[in-house]
C-alpha cells in the first residue's frame, strides 16, 4: 500500500504532522516506516510507534510500559504485562509537545529491548 494513499483527500496538515511525527521517531534510532490497508506502522527492533490517518486528525500511537495520562490521549489499550498502546489525537504539528517527544523516545526503548515472554 502506497504511503501516499492514507493522505488522499486530507488536509494537509495532516501529512505535515505525520512527516513530524516520522522525523520525532528517526530522530531516536534507525526505523522502518510502512504503509498496511488500515495503518501506518513505525518499527525499529518492533513495533513502537504508528498512525491512522482519520478524517481530520492522526491517531497517533505508541507502545509503552506504563499507563500515562496526557491530555491528547483519546484511548489507551491494555496489552497486560506487555504494556499499552497510548493512542493520541494530532491534528497539527504542534500538536505533538515536548511531552509526547519524550513519550516517542520512551517508546523507541521498549522496542530496542521488549519485555521476553514466558511462554
Amino acid at each position: 500500500m502506497p504511503l501516499a494513499r492514507h493522505f488522499t483527500g486530507k488536509p494537509a496538515a495532516l501529512r505535515t504532522t505525520f512527516r513530524r511525527w516520522v522525523a520525532i521517531a528517526r530522530a531516536c534510532g534507525p526505523v522502518t516506516v510502512y504503509a498496511q490497508k488500515t495503518r501506518i506502522v513505525i518499527q525499529a527492533r518492533v513495533r513502537f510507534a504508528g498512525a491512522v490517518v482519520r478524517s481530520s486528525w492522526l491517531d497517533a500511537g505508541l507502545w509503552l510500559r506504563r499507563r500515562i495520562k496526557h491530555p491528547r490521549v483519546h484511548h489507551i489499550e491494555d496489552y497486560g504485562r506487555l504494556g499499552f498502546g497510548v493512542h493520541f489525537r494530532l491534528a497539527v504539528p504542534d500538536d505533538i509537545d515536548g511531552r509526547i517527544v519524550k513519550l516517542m523516545r520512551e517508546a523507541y526503548a521498549a522496542a530496542i529491548h521488549p519485555p521476553r515472554s514466558s511462554a
